[in-house]
């Protein structure tokens, strides 16, 4: 007997209709993470052949999308397209699909395998930068991601590059991801969309000062915060995390 048909999630998709063992995975982070609220507009990316679409429209009851190389089969309420996600013309059917802009993007694509480790894990990564790029485009500020990618020399790279997109960002395995399994899923809640992102430096003057005391620095009118700055300070600031509306800098010149 193969090893997919002794599995547990395995023979409960079976049971319980679901096209792919994958759809506990999402089901599993989603109770984690809370990813997909009811309402959501959601696009799932090399969605073949359909068990995240299935759990995205069951948790969200809204629109619903999926995008993948092979043609997937019909799923009551979701719309479907044979595209492929690092194509521009692939974020105007999405675009066009969706209306306005998306409350979660997932991904739970993976490249085609060459059984070469470094080949595979740097096919995944670029799968997962595909997505990312489609995400910064659809997605609504605020709005959720989450992607497959496999472990490697350049997995800390990648998760670095999510940071600097969502306020909150990590790596999980759910239970139900087989424990052989070099694959994890990066989660990224509530998109960035101001001018500044995590790491940028940025010369500074403190134009007032917060009900702590912090200085408030303006960039475009987005406000930044930086610890024992004083009213009037020219100052070079570090961004270390940023918020919806908001951002904390550090000072780098050596003076606080």
């Amino acid at each position: 007997m193969a090893r997919n048909q002794k599995d547990h999630y395995y023979r409960l998709a079976k049971k319980e209709g679901y096209r792919a063992r994958s759809a506990y995975k999402l089901l599993q982070i989603n109770e984690k993470f809370h990813l997909i609220r009811k309402g959501d507009s959601v696009v799932d990316l090399g969605a073949a052949p359909g068990g995240w679409l299935q759990v995205a429209k069951e948790l969200s009851g809204g629109t619903v999308v999926g995008v993948d190389l092979e043609k997937i089969a019909p799923i009551p309420g979701v719309l479907t397209f044979k595209a492929d996600i690092t194509e521009n013309e692939t974020l105007d059917l999405i675009k066009g699909a969706i209306g306005d802009h998306a409350d979660v993007v997932i991904c739970d694509a993976a490249p085609n395998l060459s059984g070469a480790w470094d080949v595979d894990h740097s096919r995944s990564i670029d799968l997962a930068r595909s997505a990312l790029r489609v995400a910064r485009m659809v997605l609504k500020p605020g709005g959720n991601f989450l992607v497959k990618v496999f472990q490697g020399d350049t997995f800390l790279d990648y998760l670095a590059e999510v940071r600097r997109e969502f306020e909150k960002s990590q790596a999980h395995s759910p239970a139900a991801s087989r424990k052989e399994s070099a694959e994890t899923y990066i989660i990224g809640k509530k998109l960035i969309c101001g001018p500044v992102k995590m790491g940028d430096v940025y010369e500074l003057q403190i134009e007032s000062l917060g009900r702590s005391g912090d200085g408030i620095a303006l960039i475009d009118g987005f406000a930044v915060f930086v610890k024992g700055a004083k009213l009037g300070e020219k100052i070079r600031v570090k961004i270390e995390a940023v918020k919806h509306n908001f951002a904390f800098g550090k000072p780098i010149d050596g003076k606080h």
